[in-house]
């Protein structure tokens, strides 16, 4: 069985990106001597490995059975992030009018030439992950279906590795939730979703997460009449609730159709072609025909064929297990990224591969717990997020002060036309260290970084109030939340005693 991706349509930017990921003509090399890490799996965290170690003078191999780049490159954060570049413009088009700035025409969307964009800027992109960069590197690259035979082997396509250590780096594919009908209709994932040559007119989505969301927003820009099927716990159901209730109204102006609560969910073949799909709510329900799907929920980590039960390496549904040095059960044996990560993210693997090479090769004490991993969502306005939230401290037991700055009140925003959103940080309670935050709004994305290298280096949120921000900018709203925690330390008693002092000096 094959497991190399499909690229379709077959184009010029496709054959390219093939030409570099999983060269047709690629000959495996002859592996001489023990490596000092064998690498199985070419997605994020198996490449930064792979690169990180062979720069640090390790001999390395690289396996992968299906296309360097793993999801983010060839199905994932790339052509999506291509696609809602896209889609902005066009709303951008639209909305126009409201900066003084006639369209005569209207918006006219060729959504085949944004899709070719797409697969070109992926090309283009590919030789970041390709097999030659890799083996310009002084890796072993090794194109096929990996398989441990013991502690210290593994096999390739009938080839024995010897290594000292291994990272496990597989990763995780699409896996559809049990709904009914869903066995009889055609339905898509990220895995196909951006192999789309035609627009659907008529799209359906189920999954209110940060990809059901993005595409549900950009398709609907792009020109479908979209229906997201949201869970019971509502948009973004991860996130803090205030920025789930602002993309809500984004989408809906948008004209994405929210079918509420995705109870009694069931899909069927439509009468006259198409899917039927079917939402029991509180509101009564929803009964709709659509002519595409996309099942954006539910992964499944990729520990088929390794052999892992063979050498005694620990897995479960939820992905192989590992300590929080990343090693599995056995210990020469690391994983990374999002084959054991509950944070399936690019970033996430890149640092949790750089953990396990000072682990692995120079008898390193990195935590993966010691990790703190900002996420967004790139939607417009965007959500971004690191640390806890309110319901996630309730749950951990920590008590917390937050302090919250509008958009509405901030003078860029207000020009920008983009005053939906606010910077949301969360302290413990009477003290100013940083425990988590939250932005929605333009680059929330950008944003958070500032507040996560504060949590890394402990830097307080007294210290971000001193610290000087240009204006007008939106980025100044983490500034003027330190404003916010330093007035709560005027107390009417400090404050008495100040004006005591003033009063004498005068």
């Amino acid at each position: 069985m094959s497991h190399l991706t499909p690229l379709l349509p077959l184009d010029e930017h496709n054959q390219k990106l093939q030409s570099n990921v999983h060269p047709t003509d690629w000959v495996n090399p002859t592996p001489d001597g023990t490596y000092n890490m064998v690498v199985i799996g070419g997605g994020t965290a198996g490449l930064v490995t792979a690169a990180g170690a062979a720069g640090l003078g390790a001999k390395v191999a690289l396996i992968e059975r299906s296309l360097l780049g793993g999801d983010c490159l060839n199905v994932g954060c790339v052509p999506s992030k291509a696609i809602i570049a896209a889609a902005k413009r066009a709303a951008q088009v639209r909305d126009a009018e409201d900066f003084g700035i006639h369209v005569p025409e209207g918006v006219s969307i060729d959504f085949a030439a944004a899709m070719e964009r797409m697969r070109k800027l992926r090309s283009d992109i590919s030789p970041h992950d390709s097999a030659q960069r890799f083996q310009e590197l002084g890796i072993d690259v090794f194109l096929g279906q990996g398989k441990f035979t013991g502690a210290h082997t593994i096999d390739v396509n009938g080839t024995e590795l010897t290594f000292k250590n291994a990272t496990i780096a597989t990763g995780a594919r699409a896996s559809a939730p049990p709904i009914d009908g869903l066995d009889t209709v055609d339905y898509l994932t990220n895995e196909t979703l951006f192999s789309l040559t035609e627009i659907p007119r008529r799209f359906g989505i189920i999954g209110a997460g940060p990809i059901g969301v993005e595409m549900a927003q950009s398709f609907a820009r792009l020109g479908s009449e979209v229906f997201l099927v949201e869970s019971s716990d509502g948009i973004l159901p991860r996130e803090d609730p205030d920025a789930g209730a602002i993309l809500r109204k984004s989408l809906e102006r948008d004209g994405v159709n929210i079918l509420c609560c995705g109870r009694d969910l069931k899909l069927q073949p439509g009468e006259g072609g198409g899917i039927r799909l079917t939402v029991k709510s509180d509101k009564g329900g929803y009964d709709e025909t659509i002519d595409q799907l996309l099942v954006a929920v539910g992964r499944a980590p990729n520990v088929e064929g390794l052999g892992l039960e063979d050498v005694g390496i620990e897995y479960s549904k939820t992905g192989v297990t590992v300590n929080d040095k990343l090693q599995t059960t056995v210990k020469n044996i690391y994983a990374a990224g999002d084959i054991c990560s509950n944070f399936k993210f690019t970033h996430a693997a890149d640092f949790m591969a750089r953990t396990v090479i000072g682990n692995a090769l120079f008898l390193g004490r990195g935590k993966n717990s010691d990790l703190i991993i900002p996420w967004a969502t790139y939607s417009e306005p965007e959500v971004a997020h690191v640390g806890v939230n309110p319901r996630t401290a309730q749950e951990e037991g920590l008590a917390i002060d937050t302090y919250t700055q509008e958009f509405s009140g901030m003078d860029r925003a207000i020009l920008s036309g983009e005053t939906e959103g606010f910077v949301k940080i969360h302290v413990r309670s009477g003290t100013d260290k940083i425990v988590g935050a939250t932005i929605v709004g333009a680059n929330a994305g950008d944003m958070i970084g500032e507040i996560t290298l504060a949590m890394k280096h402990k830097i307080g949120l007294g210290k971000i109030k001193d610290t000087i921000h240009p204006y007008p900018t939106i980025g100044e709203a983490i500034r003027k939340v330190g404003d916010i925690y330093n007035r709560t330390r005027l107390t009417p008693r400090v404050k008495a005693a100040m004006t005591k002092w003033l009063k004498w000096t005068r």
